[in-house]
């Protein structure tokens, strides 16, 4: 295994003294060892992957060093645009690196939504014009690796990419935590949510523990899951499926259970759904600030005002709330008033360690749903 601190430090030996990116569970201890190291102005959790090549060009052309970008291989398609169009060669031909922690790749178990990003990743690359390299597993490997695609970076000045296999790094625990004193779990406020619900409702839910939390709920209850759409990939996209169900079937409820770092992933999409403004959308974000499902790097989802985005964004109500009273109220009028409507429940980080995952595959997933919208 790779110490973080080894990693960061050579990275450093060789003029690299600057990140940006989405964290990754692959990569959860060097993130938490670059947040707890590195000033907050040298390590920017950007919304989205390409947001993080934007930053990292823009730190090249003001210093001229080499920046780091990080990211989940599923990230890749995010940063495509402005690797290419921007960052190649044949543009402005910026000299940066890119981390990728590599799910699912061939041969290694992985979650579903992870197999087919695994396995095209390299050929990614090259499709690209991207060199890269795995990083070696043994330290000193390590180092010397490092030393050798910096150097061609630089002297290329194009994107490179170290590949990061599950296992890569040694352990390291994120002491900077950020914390928050609200009352209410996400897992008991998506129960107390759920319990409120029409039973005809139509549910999507984004990727990562909500959907798993809404899963588990659903079996303790002994209810079908043919109502939920569990969007186990395409982290930011919940909001806009929930849109395109929700134009077709505007008998139906249909609520968007979204996270802080998807609903900041992909926010552009709430100007969409404010502007078509289908009545019978309810859009509720569940947010603890953090990306807590890939080491609980923070986001910025306590730091702006969320139903003020919305508002201004054309949905016809918006408001932010704490408490288990404060749920019951605002969902039981949010189901009879028009939509669309969000509601953000600010939550605690504390979810439990021995939460489980779907049983049933997307795409016995994808049918249930589809039966259900059709046939109840």
């Amino acid at each position: 295994m790779v110490s973080p601190e080894l990693f960061i430090r050579s990275l450093r030996e060789n003029g690299v003294n600057f990140y940006a990116g989405v964290p990754d569970s692959l990569l959860k201890n060097v993130c938490a060892y670059i947040t707890d190291n590195l000033p907050a102005d040298r390590n920017i959790i950007t919304a989205n992957e390409g947001n993080a090549v934007g930053v990292a060009v823009g730190h090249y052309l003001a210093t001229g060093e080499i920046p780091m970008v990080y990211m989940q291989n599923s990230g890749i398609g995010n940063a495509v645009n402005p690797l290419l169009s921007l960052a190649d060669e044949k543009v402005y031909s910026i000299p940066l690196l890119i981390m990728i922690g590599w799910r699912g790749e061939p041969g290694v178990h992985d979650e579903p939504q992870h197999v087919k990003q695994g396995e095209v990743t390299l050929s990614l690359l090259d499709a690209m014009g991207i060199p890269y390299i795995v990083l070696p597993e043994e330290e000193g490997s390590a180092v010397k690796a490092l030393e050798r695609i910096t150097k061609d970076c630089r002297n290329t000045s194009s994107p490179h990419a170290i590949i990061i296999r599950k296992g890569t790094f040694g352990s390291y625990k994120l002491k900077n935590t950020r914390t928050n004193d609200y009352p209410v779990s996400r897992e008991e406020a998506l129960k107390h949510v759920v319990d409120i619900l029409p039973e005809d409702a139509v549910i999507v839910s984004t990727t990562g523990k909500l959907s798993r939390e809404l899963y588990e709920y659903r079996d303790e209850k002994n209810q079908s899951h043919r109502a939920d759409f569990l969007t186990v990939g395409s982290m930011g996209h919940s909001s806009s499926i929930a849109l395109g169900i929700a134009l077709a079937v505007p008998d139906r409820k249909v609520f968007c259970f979204d996270g802080d770092g998807a609903f900041l992933m992909h926010m552009g999409a709430i100007s969409n759904i404010g502007n078509l403004a289908p009545e019978n959308f309810i859009h509720i974000i569940f947010n603890n600030g953090a990306h807590e499902s890939v080491g609980g790097q923070p986001t910025l989802g306590l730091d702006i005002d969320i139903p003020a985005i919305a508002t201004a964004c054309g949905y016809k109500s918006a408001v932010a709330v704490s408490t288990v009273e404060e749920i019951h109220t605002i969902i039981d009028r949010a189901i009879t008033m028009d939509g669309p409507t969000l509601i953000e429940i600010k939550v605690g980080i504390n979810s439990r360690e021995n939460l489980g995952r779907p049983k049933s595959s997307p795409i016995e997933n994808k049918e249930a749903l589809m039966d259900f919208i059709r046939n109840d």
